[in-house]
């Protein structure tokens, strides 16, 4: 396999290591999307809360984590910014008053609207170079990677 011209690396054997590419790629790719969702005043875990909460409906914070893959602590200071902004309310669990439900507003709709827009633009310039078949097969791969590490993580 040959470098690229402009790679910033000196070996061309690190062009042949599939872990090292998708290190690269990831890195690029977490580049993108922070720049492309500061552009609208988000982050990634805005994404990932709203989204979570238009699909799967009213949540605890603990489940709302569970679902999102989001640590409490970075969930707690993400819900902070989007009720702040008036994306999500709390209120109390009437099941559990210790604990707080967390549902997605109408604001918070149009919100995720917006970042799934700003998101299309965003996978469009990560994966430029690819054509529409390759980004299907691409994506296929992928999803077929994360399942199989995800299985064996969870047991």
């Amino acid at each position: 396999m040959q470098t690229p011209d402009a790679a910033p690396v000196s070996s061309s054997r690190m062009w042949e290591i599939p872990s090292w590419l998708l290190t690269q790629t990831a890195t690029h790719a977490g580049r993108l999307v922070s720049e492309g969702l500061a552009a609208v005043d988000a982050r990634g875990y805005h994404f990932r809360v709203l989204t979570t909460l238009d699909e799967l409906g009213p949540a605890s914070q603990a489940t709302l984590g569970r679902r999102g893959g989001i640590h409490l602590s970075d969930l707690v200071a993400t819900i902070n910014e989007l009720a702040d902004r008036g994306y999500v309310e709390r209120s109390p669990d009437p099941e559990d008053r210790r604990r707080n439900v967390v549902t997605i507003t109408a604001a918070g709709r149009r919100q995720l609207r917006r970042l799934e827009k700003q998101l299309v633009q965003i996978q469009d310039e990560l994966l430029a170079p690819l054509s529409p078949e390759e980004r299907d097969e691409f994506a296929g791969l992928l999803t077929r990677l994360l399942r199989h590490h995800m299985r064996r993580v969870q047991g």
